[in-house]
């Protein structure tokens, strides 16, 4: 049975793309008796039997070799098009991490959005999401996995704008779409220019190529930067970052995803994509240096957010960044460990924050205080998810960072130092905002705000208990290093990074400070605010040059093409207006106008003939 399982394992995307159909119905209003609801039952039945099917096979591949599918798609014109499978433990693990996720959050969505009717709706898009990202992990082509994020990238504007009656919310999905296709853009034309030099989009294919490649250094460093292009915005990196901030303004269950696994999405191309980027060190320098202001930057900026939503969003984009360093300096074990903890941890933190928005009146974590004593379940969620997404052991990104530190320790240790630098600010970001909702006494906006109900509050607790044993389950598999080849000079800085960033946090915002806290140079603080003036910068550049460039463009469709057009309109009116009044109504001059003009035809078809010998005779 599991072995019928894991060969069928590629089918699993169809489950979730079945699921979405099957609600489409309740979508449009087609079947009103039973309300919306039934949408998101079935949903959560395809999901649930596709993270059944996942993990039976996960463990049938595990310490077995890959295997490879292959279906012929198109071949014409020396082009041959095979969406290639690669089923291994890697890519069986990451379905079963979505699937799980996605069963998590279909379960706190029914409590989330139980008096809203934009089930059908809302629930075909997260089946589409989980078959996307479900097809991208088995997929080993790049040409198909370039389709399945374009497919991913419309899902987001869909499901970002599911209110869209709100402007606020037509503005996010707007910028999010616009923002991921600016990164998509390059990407085609990385896939696309790849192609005459490596003859193949097949990743395994491309690794062996890379091993041996001889290519130009020019052409292959501009590949490169085309290629982690695409990756930049799906994974929220500079400057491509705002559209994950503005995302907030969809669903909460929806960000739940997105904050796991769908930013993830383009840190799994990159990461498949490692032996050809590593071709170029030029691609290699671009990836580490994007990676750490990324880093920094969006740890900076998570500091001085006040909305609940966005100090999270800009500490996703802090640990993609990490990701992009991790990938530039060769190190794709940390990369997927990376990935994998933050997808718990940041999963959890948005369930746990999650349940605040939907039945507090304000967003504003200044606002809100003294809640661990009604939200006692919550509050140890976050500080789960806390203590998961910071170096703190035996907790996963522990392990992870450590990781990623220790392989930089003798190459690179000024990385360590960035490494260290943002664990502690987010370790002082996350404790920030669990002191600002959870310590201190209750305010005005908190005084009557209960836990959640049970759909929210079960799919937490098991992502909660799931958090805790990671390390159980990563080192069941052997994926943890042993205790006494550990480097214990990176291990103690990570922990007392740690334990910095906690306990300023704690000091600055459980004491007696007055907050809010000032910085003492206000255009520092500014800059932090306002996300580094990156709004501004966009609107100076890129949006001014459009607008431009549109302006010129309709100058030139106006009085240029619309003129000629005219002109020849106005001069067929006039000669017509003309025609009307020089008829006489008699035959004979409608023949004699015809002759007439037979016979300055014929002389104007002629005249190279007989105006020579015209010439000829004169002269």
């Amino acid at each position: 049975m599991a072995q019928f399982l894991l060969e069928t394992v590629w089918l699993v995307p169809l489950y979730a793309l079945m699921g979405g159909l099957f609600a489409l119905p309740w979508s449009p209003g087609i079947i009103r008796h039973t309300g919306p609801r039934p949408a998101g039952y079935v949903n959560l039945v395809m999901t649930f039997l596709a993270f059944v099917h996942g993990a039976i096979a996960l463990q049938a591949t595990w310490n077995h070799p890959p295997q490879s599918v292959f279906i012929p798609w198109l071949s014409t014109a020396g082009l041959n098009l095979t969406i290639a499978i690669k089923i291994s433990s890697v890519s069986v693990g990451a379905i079963v991490v979505i699937s799980g996720l996605n069963l998590l959050a279909q379960i706190f969505a029914i409590g989330y959005m139980e008096m809203d009717w934009g089930w059908g709706r809302f629930y075909s898009l997260l089946g589409l999401f989980e078959a996307g990202l479900c097809a991208l992990s088995l997929c080993n082509n790049l040409f198909f996995s370039y389709v399945i994020l374009e497919i991913l990238t419309l899902g987001t504007y869909l499901l970002v704008g599911l209110w869209f009656s709100q402007p606020l919310v037509i503005t996010g999905a707007r910028d999010a779409f616009l923002t991921k296709r600016v990164g998509d853009l390059f990407l085609l034309m990385g896939v696309l220019a790849l192609w005459p030099l490596a003859g193949t989009w097949d990743y395994t294919e491309l690794a062996q190529w890379a091993a041996t490649a001889n290519v130009n250094q020019t052409a292959i460093t501009l590949v490169g930067l085309a290629l982690i292009a695409g990756p930049m915005g799906k994974c929220a990196q500079f400057p491509l970052h705002l559209w994950l901030d503005e995302a907030m303004e969809g669903p909460v269950p929806s960000t739940i995803l997105r904050n796991s696994v769908v930013v993830a999405s383009g840190a799994w191309v990159l990461i498949k994509l490692q032996p050809v980027l590593t071709l170029s060190p030029i691609v290699s320098s671009v990836m580490v240096a994007i990676g750490a202001v990324t880093a920094v930057g969006a740890s900076l900026i998570a500091i001085a957010q006040i909305d609940i939503k966005r100090c999270q969003s800009y500490s996703v984009s802090a640990y993609m960044g990490l990701v992009f360093i991790a990938v530039g300096t060769q190190q794709d074990e940390a990369a997927l460990l990376l990935v994998l903890s933050n997808a718990i941890a940041s999963a959890l933190l948005v369930m746990s924050t999650g349940g605040i928005v939907w039945n507090s009146i304000t967003q504003d974590v200044t606002q809100l205080s003294g809640l661990w004593s009604r939200r006692p379940i919550s509050g140890l969620a976050f500080i789960v998810g806390t203590l998961g997404l910071i170096g703190f052991p035996p907790l996963g990104s522990f392990w992870a960072l450590m990781k990623l530190a220790d392989g930089l320790w003798t190459t690179r240790p000024w990385l360590v130092g960035i490494v260290i630098a943002v664990n502690a600010l987010t370790a002082f970001s996350l404790g920030r905002e669990f002191c600002l909702i959870f310590g201190g006494k209750p305010k005005q906006m908190s005084e009557r705000s209960p836990e959640v109900h049970w759909p929210m509050v079960l799919p937490m607790v098991i992502l909660l208990g799931f958090a805790l044993h990671l390390p159980l389950v990563l080192q069941s598999l052997s994926l943890l290093p042993d205790w006494a080849t550990l480097n214990k000079d990176v291990a103690l800085l990570l922990i007392w990074s740690s334990i910095f960033g906690c306990s300023i946090s704690g000091v600055i915002y459980l004491g007696n400070i007055p907050k809010p806290i000032r910085l003492p140079w206000k255009g520092l603080q500014d800059l932090i605010s306002y996300d580094f003036y990156t709004p501004k910068l966009y609107r100076m550049s890129i949006i001014f040059s459009v607008d431009q460039i549109s302006k010129f463009a309709d100058m030139i469709d106006r009085f240029v093409v619309d003129g000629i057009v005219n002109f020849v309109g106005l001069f067929s009116l006039l000669g017509g207006e003309g025609l009307k009044y020089s008829t006489s109504g008699q035959t004979q001059f409608y023949a004699f106008t015809v002759l007439l003009g037979v016979s300055v035809l014929g002389m104007w078809i002629t005249w190279p003939f007989w105006g020579v010998q015209f010439l000829n005779l004169m002269f």
